[in-house]
């Protein structure tokens, strides 16, 4: 008599938030582009996830509410339903979003009825601002900024890449980091040498990557070729799903402050400069 086949076991839907984020990171590429829209707007809004129907969701993330029920198949759970109480359980302690407080910001100053001016824009990206900073202390761990600095430390030499609006963060790394005695260069292309000085990269050195929505193909590049070299790297990005987050051996997400489509880099240059203060405190001459 033939032996029963064995039953094929079924993947296990992620039971807390954190391993749910994980995993929608890992699939990401293999989801269709509706699907990952989904994704971006599931990380960025979890709060949105928690307490709304799925009609709203669908409405907020500009999709049909039947791709929130295939979305949430294609992460191993039986339904919407299912994936939503994962985003509930830590409710409680959770205070809301960046994205959710940022949009109350916004709600608040369309109530008042002052002219725009520059003096009036200051107000609000200094507001704005503070969101975000507050954003970072909540959502960053003192493990993350220790493994960090752990490897600038290790680092032969440090290489700092980051193109258009997030290269002033990279400009910043690239004149603090050496008055730590660290070799820092600054991957900028000049003269149409970029492809020569990511040749220089080696194993034994980092990388710190930075780049935001909508992100730098020369800056995903170079992340790619460092990993593949073998480099330590550093990534500094808005979301667990940009292109270079997946080759990052500490990833920071960060939320700069953005008003009316204009974004700072409040909370990036904050990050930085711990970075770099971290790196000193450990270097022979730091206390």
């Amino acid at each position: 008599m033939a032996k029963p086949k064995a039953k094929t076991s079924e993947p296990d839907a992620a039971e807390n938030l954190a391993a749910l984020r994980t995993r929608i990171a890992e699939r990401y590429d293999g989801l269709s582009n509706r699907l990952q829209q989904i994704a971006k707007f599931v990380l960025d809004h979890p709060n949105d996830i928690a307490l709304e129907t799925v009609v709203v969701i669908a409405e907020r993330a500009g999709v049909p509410p039947s791709a929130l029920i295939r979305f949430a198949q294609a992460l191993d759970y039986s339904g919407f339903r299912e994936m939503q109480r994962v985003f509930q359980a830590p409710l409680a302690s959770r205070s809301p979003s960046y994205a959710e407080r940022v949009r109350g910001l916004a709600l608040d100053r369309a109530e008042q009825e002052e002219e725009d001016g520059p003096y009036h824009f200051l107000a609000r990206f200094c507001a704005a601002s503070a969101v975000a900073l507050e954003h970072i202390q909540e959502v960053l761990t003192p493990e993350q900024l220790g493994q960090a600095v752990d490897l600038l430390v290790k680092a032969r030499q440090v290489y700092v890449v980051a193109q258009r609006r997030s290269f002033p963060v990279a400009a910043y790394l690239a004149y603090a980091l050496p008055h730590s005695e660290k070799p820092t260069h600054l991957l900028d292309g000049l003269g149409g040498m970029l492809d020569e000085q990511v040749r220089s990269i080696q194993p034994d050195d980092a990388l710190i990557a930075i780049s935001f929505s909508p992100y730098a193909r020369e800056t995903a590049a170079i992340v790619e070729r460092a990993a593949a070299r073998g480099a330590s790297v550093i990534v500094i990005s808005d979301s667990m799903v940009s292109p270079i987050s997946r080759f990052a051996s500490v990833f920071f997400e960060i939320k700069d402050a953005e008003v009316q489509g204009f974004r700072s880099l409040t909370a990036s240059l904050c990050l930085a400069q711990t970075l770099a203060v971290g790196l000193a405190m450990r270097s022979p001459g730091g206390k």
